[in-house]
């Protein structure tokens, strides 16, 4: 790659991919040939990219090329509300939005009518490539992505390309955006790769905590009013033997009472991660009177949302390998391709689960509905229960009216967690905002299982089986042999 100079330049770039097809409305929409990459006015002390050389690094912004149609937004749920100017669309910056979450919410809150820029190192794509992986589906460069939506929408959503682990970057970016909402999904998300070795271990938890400590700085010296919504994971609680609340329990205690966070049992160095982010977040509400929601999420399952269905290069990724699939997805890719589901252990782990279209649902909601300056929310953010045998057993009774022939495995168990559990909930904060639950119904997995089957071409049966183990982990680097 060759390198980019510090002052502000323009260099265009052809595309290389075929046209984007049929749109859903059936009216054919060419696509500019063409992506515009712009450069920020300051040097930096690290390098972003490699191949570029040492001692210089920088954020890239790019924008897609203009279309000659575009289409009027349609401002919703206080898209058009701002700390700052009410009578301006707020302005989301979505980091990590180049991933299976943060894609579907992008597209979501621009479809909504919000002034929305994605945020992205782009780590997620290498991943794969380190660790042979794919994703089921086909996914678009991010570049390919945003000139399709906004050849069919209209809309354009601003790119910038960098790791918020560099404060430079991220400071560069807040300045040039000016981000009313910041929703943060740009964290490395997998318990299994934390668990590779000790160097992704190490990166998991440098890059998550750094990086959102960075993101709480940048608020508190150039966004003070902006707004925090934060990706979470219901992985904090663990699995206690009283009902999980909202991020706050009231405990009696010899005579005295108080309203204290909930106990944090993280299961792997991913989820540590994810509670060392929320004590920061929590300190520096009080502290600094941030505003900050934390959507603790469950697992996510499903790969459509009304953005991402209006196009094949919208299309968002899809994970069935064994470090980066959820049990859903990965069983009814298994069940596509006629492989047993692989139920670790006992298969009593219960957990909370949410469509990805109730994701993107609840960002908005968040959004919409604020929190007030100094107060550190937690949401738990799913919709409803299953345990792994229980979702083995929806896959297999709907893979059998599509007549599949789905069997089930008892595979030893990678990870250290119990494997039956007592497990409740609570979930009520965002039902009383008015999350319209898109619950988990025979139809819906029809279409999960007809989709997987669609793409069952693209699956490598090798990537199946998990590869990880909590107790195997050791310092001397994994590598992937080659195949």
């Amino acid at each position: 790659m060759a390198h980019l100079m510090s002052t502000s330049c323009s260099i265009k770039i052809s595309s290389s991919y075929r046209p984007c097809g049929q749109p859903l409305n059936q009216n054919r929409t060419v696509l500019p040939n063409s992506f515009t990459i712009k450069t920020s006015k300051s040097p930096f002390k690290r390098l972003v990219s490699k191949g570029q050389r040492a001692g210089r690094s920088c954020l890239v912004l790019a924008t897609a090329a203009p279309v000659s149609k575009e289409v009027s937004a349609n401002p919703r749920s206080g898209s058009d509300r701002s700390p700052n100017d009410s009578s301006k669309p707020q302005r989301v910056m979505v980091i990590g939005g180049d991933g299976y979450c943060g894609w579907a919410t992008a597209l979501h809150l621009s479809n909504k009518g919000y002034k929305v820029a994605i945020v992205d190192s782009l780590v997620r794509r290498l991943f794969d490539h380190q660790l042979g992986l794919d994703s089921l589906t086909p996914i678009s460069s991010i570049h390919n992505r945003l000139r399709c939506w906004k050849a069919i929408t209209g809309k354009t959503i601003e790119l910038y390309i960098g790791d918020i682990c560099d404060f430079e970057i991220l400071s560069e970016t807040f300045n040039s955006f000016e981000p009313d909402v910041v929703v943060h999904f740009g964290e490395q998300r997998s318990a299994p790769y934390s668990m590779i070795d000790r160097s992704r271990a190490v990166f998991t938890q440098k890059n998550n905590v750094i990086g959102t400590l960075n993101v709480l700085f940048a608020i508190k010296e150039f966004r003070e009013e902006c707004h925090l919504v934060k990706l979470g994971t219901m992985g904090e609680y663990g699995t206690p033997n009283i009902d999980i609340e909202e991020g706050y329990i009231t405990i009696s205690h010899n005579g005295r009472t108080d309203t204290l966070p909930y106990p944090k049992q993280a299961s792997s160095f991913y989820h540590l991660s994810k509670v060392h982010d929320s004590n920061n977040i929590a300190f520096t509400c009080k502290a600094w009177g941030i505003r900050a929601t934390d959507l603790n999420q469950g697992v996510v399952y499903g790969v459509k949302t009304d953005e991402t269905s209006m196009h094949e290069q919208l299309c968002n990724r899809l994970d069935y390998d064994g470090v980066f699939g959820t049990a859903l997805n990965r069983f009814c890719v298994q069940a596509a391709v006629g492989h047993p589901l692989t139920v670790y252990g006992k298969g009593g782990q219960t957990r909370g689960y949410l469509d990805i279209r109730d994701t993107v649902q609840c960002v908005e909601l968040a959004i919409a509905n604020p929190a007030k300056p100094g107060e550190f929310r937690v949401f738990n953010q799913f919709t409803e229960q299953f345990s792994v045998n229980e979702l083995a057993a929806l896959v297999t009774k709907a893979g059998q009216k599509l007549g599949l022939d789905v069997q089930t495995i008892s595979v030893p168990n990678p990870r250290v967690e119990a494997e039956e559990h007592y497990y409740n909930a609570k979930h009520t904060k965002l039902i009383e905002l008015g999350l319209k639950p898109h619950l988990l119904s025979d139809s819906l997995l029809d279409s999960l299982l007809n989709f997987a089957i669609e793409f069952k071409d693209r699956v490598d049966t090798k990537q199946i089986m998990p590869s990880v183990s909590w107790k195997k982990i050791g310092v001397k680097p994994q590598t992937v042999p080659a195949n």
